[in-house]
């Protein structure tokens, strides 16, 4: 390879663990799959930091621990790590200029919204980029692929979706119910991702995308991040080996422009046996490598995001 690739992280639960168990970017014991230092040697250009909280909180406590989380992202990541935040289009290419590593808020599930598009207005002032619509359960947005029924988009839904388009913040279906995700399909009017998901063709857990829902999200210009959560990978002990059959199945499919990696670490405890975290990232790069030549390598780790990251934020 004449340069290095571009690589993208297109979601991590770093900001949960470090709120949940008292973590620090900066740590040095190995706790993180994504501290300061294994970002570094994965050599990751952008990351996403995820704001989840757990379901058994309230929407408004919700909000409440988001706020902290974002405070840690600015006071203890983009201070204190030679990271920047990616707030519009061309942030990545000046921060990369600099010498920085860049970091993305994202929402994993909005529920914390409350039926209220002034609390999305002002995450969106506050830094927030992209957002996944559900967790796994219903909120007022949609519900989620964890529900037994399945509503679609709310009205509120359709409302969160269109002002997300016009702010310029991601639309992301992981974790949404199949009658959601055909719903933004419908009327998304910007490219749409799945950052953290694999394809139920080669593997059916209900966090996976049927062919048809990924040719969708081809068509909107989006992109599916292939993730490392074993159970959405295969049976059993998994590795790149089982990995690579999703990555397979999404380029047959056509995916070669809407393929990226949403690693999902420190929001999985069980890991890829070669995946065991960010450290590792290279091995997953030198199988691309060899697999499927350095173009495609060059899309899937970092490319491909950007495209969507440059269409979808304002300038």
């Amino acid at each position: 390879m004449s340069t290095k690739p571009l690589i993208i992280d297109g979601h991590a639960d770093i900001l949960y663990r470090m709120e949940t168990e008292g973590l620090r970017f900066q740590d040095t014991t190995g706790q993180l799959h994504l501290s300061k230092d294994r970002i570094a040697k994965a050599g990751i250009d952008l990351q996403f930091f995820v704001l989840f909280v757990e379901p058994k909180h309230d929407p408004a406590a919700q909000l409440k621990i988001h706020l902290s989380m974002i405070e840690q992202f600015y006071d203890e990541v983009v201070a204190g790590a030679n990271f920047r935040p990616v707030l519009k289009k061309g942030d990545l290419e000046r921060n990369l200029a600099d010498g920085a590593t860049s970091g993305l808020l994202s929402i994993e599930g909005g529920d914390c919204i409350q039926s209220d598009l002034r609390i999305l207005r002002a995450m969106y002032r506050l830094g927030v980029r992209a957002m996944g619509l559900t967790w796994n359960h219903g909120n007022c947005i949609a519900d989620g692929c964890g529900e037994r029924v399945d509503r679609g988009l709310t009205a509120f839904g359709r409302e969160v979706v269109g002002e997300m388009n016009r702010l310029g913040m991601i639309v992301d279906v992981a974790h949404l119910g199949e009658k959601g995700f055909w719903d933004v399909m419908e009327i998304a009017q910007a490219p749409v991702i799945a950052s953290h998901a694999n394809a139920r063709a080669i593997y059916d857990h209900r966090r996976n995308l049927y062919d048809d829902q990924l040719k969708a999200l081809f068509a909107t210009g989006g992109l599916v991040g292939v993730t490392f959560v074993p159970m959405f990978v295969g049976e059993g002990t998994v590795s790149i080996d089982d990995l690579l059959r999703h990555v397979d199945h999404i380029l047959k499919l056509g995916g070669e422009d809407h393929l990226g990696i949403g690693s999902d670490f420190d929001g999985i405890e069980r890991t890829l046996t070669d995946l065991r975290h960010g450290g590792d990232l290279p091995n997953l790069q030198e199988r691309l490598l060899r697999e499927y030549g350095e173009t495609v390598m060059r899309k899937i780790m970092g490319g491909n995001f950007k495209r969507v990251i440059d269409s979808v934020l304002k300038g």
